[in-house]
């Protein structure tokens, strides 16, 4: 009768700690290029170096074309509710988290979104690209938190990766400035 009472105990314990920790965990999630847009920008989300994500402690996954998009979502909504923010080697597109990639920025850095900002999995990674293309900032999560999110201008003119406009108003396409114009007809202002 005493086995019978250790091994209940120990199917317990086993049962606990399997549940716990399965509620705390976050695995990033794989890319659909037919389906995933831009929480942001609504462009595409390609199945790139560029891509990031990330999930809410609710369960709600978010994707981005570009680590700035992530970015300016942070800044609309709040850290306090992420569960768990990614995004992926340059060289590789491993997923990595957020807090623990290295990032390199230079204005002239081509990303979807023209923000200039590479993720990579490690230190070296970052330092031999910035070595071998001769720029760029190497930057930790902590240093993007104060980073000056700006599009690059000269960049976002070249349409790069098919992306033509950015977020605001001057740079919208002319759909997106008819979309923008019925929001305003319809709410009155």
């Amino acid at each position: 009768m005493n086995k019978r009472w250790t091994m209940t105990l120990l199917l317990m314990i086993g049962f606990l700690v399997l549940t716990a920790c399965g509620s705390t965990k976050y695995a990033a999630l794989p890319i659909n290029e037919d389906v995933d847009i831009c929480a942001i920008c609504k462009m595409q989300v390609k199945d790139d170096a560029y891509a990031t994500q990330l999930t809410t402690k609710d369960g709600k996954n978010y994707k981005f074309d570009d680590i700035g998009c992530m970015n300016q979502w942070k800044e609309e909504n709040g850290t306090e509710n992420i569960g768990m923010d990614f995004v992926r080697d340059y060289n590789d597109k491993e997923w990595i988290e957020y807090s623990k990639a290295t990032y390199v920025y230079d204005a002239s850095l081509r990303t979807p979104m023209a923000y200039g900002v590479l993720n990579f999995k490690d230190k070296a990674s970052a330092e031999a690209f910035v070595t071998e293309q001769g720029v760029g900032t190497i930057m930790t999560a902590e240093d993007l938190a104060s980073h000056d999110w700006k599009q690059s201008t000269e960049m976002m003119d070249m349409g790069d990766h098919g992306h033509d406009h950015g977020h605001g108003e001057e740079g919208m396409s002319e759909e997106g400035m008819h979309e923008e114009g019925e929001k305003k007809e319809e709410s009155g202002h």
